[in-house]
């Protein structure tokens, strides 16, 4: 029989550990319910996360993966801080949303227009739509005492059924004989995200992800804010000797991740998305805290658990084309990781014993 025996301090080594045992275990049990689907595991495995770096198209594929993983760094970068300051803003995908409307609303409103300053303004749009659908929880929590995590998940199907109202309502082409969607932002260049090396499809959005890393590893290493958000987290009580308000650390934490998360539905819908559409959100905001916690909330780990999780996504899709793969496997699969990243993270605060032996297994 095993027990598990807490250790005296966290262990450093599995903490930064872990995450590639998650992997790898990942690509087992995905290795069985590839089987169990009657696909070859093997096959499954290589096109997932060899073929976009290495095989026939792996040129264009690269680009891709910094194109799907820009997104996700972006919000996780964003709930990182809010985790780090035990602040569990769990409605992204909406602030996502709301972020993407309100940004586009503003590149709509003045369609036909040509200048250039209607991207910039709708870049501000995207993160104030992001910011304000995220201070509803936060304002809900400073003044009421609301679980965030409850509030900030309802919002998300508010502001899906918002989406799916401007979609087929007010941000609806008016010359797209009835058909749900807005304008596409690819045929209007003053509001569009343009590509930024030809043939590679990197846009703004990749750009703001690395710069959002860069901030966001200075803020926490080298920022009074940054001090109180990691104190906050590790040691509430002694935060509050310290006179850390938590009110104003909820305010500033939820306000920085729905505006990064609004930044991300902005250049999401004015590059590849193209335009407003019912379908838009495709889960980037929810898949976001999996790359958060694989990059164990420091923005360079969670720039290289984005680029992992893009890996999925990219390789996924030609596994599905190339392979018959479902989609809602893929879906399980990245569910997969996020279990087994919590599950082995026991690891980092417990050793493991064999009950009646002195020998540890480590």
């Amino acid at each position: 029989m095993f027990t598990l025996e807490k250790r005296p301090t966290p262990s450093k080594a599995w903490a930064w550990g872990t995450p590639f045992l998650a992997v790898a275990l990942t690509m087992v049990a995905g290795g069985l319910l590839f089987a169990a689907l009657g696909k070859d595991p093997f096959a499954v495995v290589r096109t997932i996360f060899w073929d976009p770096l290495f095989g026939e198209f792996a040129r264009y594929l690269r680009g891709q993966l910094l194109v799907k993983a820009a997104p996700l760094t972006l919000i996780a970068v964003g709930l990182a801080l809010g985790f780090r300051a035990g602040i569990w803003n769990i409605g992204a995908e909406g602030q996502y949303i709301i972020g993407a409307i309100t940004g586009a609303a503003i590149g709509l409103a003045v369609y036909p227009t040509e200048s250039r300053w209607i991207f910039p303004l709708m870049i501000l749009g995207g993160a104030f739509g992001g910011w304000v659908w995220a201070m509803i929880p936060a304002l809900l929590r400073t003044k009421f005492n609301t679980n965030e995590i409850l509030v900030s998940l309802m919002l998300v199907y508010v502001a899906e059924t918002i989406l799916s109202k401007a979609a087929t309502g007010f941000l609806r082409n008016p010359e797209g004989m009835g058909f749900p969607g807005s304008r596409s932002f690819s045929s209007y260049a003053a509001a569009g995200n343009p590509e930024l090396i030809a043939g590679t499809g990197l846009h703004w959005g990749v750009v703001a992800a690395l710069i959002a890393v860069i901030w966001a590893y200075v803020l926490l290493q080298r920022h009074l804010l940054g001090y109180q958000i990691k104190l906050a987290g590790q040691a509430p009580r002694a935060a509050r000797f310290a006179g850390v308000s938590a009110d104003r650390l909820v305010m500033l934490c939820m306000g920085m991740s729905g505006a990064l998360a609004g930044l991300a539905g902005l250049f999401e819908v004015t590059g590849p998305a193209g335009q407003i559409s019912i379908d838009f959100n495709v889960g980037y905001g929810f898949t976001a805290i999996i790359v958060a916690f694989l990059g164990r909330l420091n923005p360079f780990g969670i720039l290289l658990a984005a680029l992992l999780m893009a890996l999925t996504y990219v390789g996924g899709e030609m596994a599905a084309t190339n392979l018959g793969l479902p989609s809602s496997a893929i879906r399980v699969f990245q569910g997969m990781l996020l279990f087994f990243l919590l599950a082995v993270d026991l690891l980092s605060n417990y050793r493991i014993r064999l009950a009646g032996a002195a020998r540890e297994v480590r």
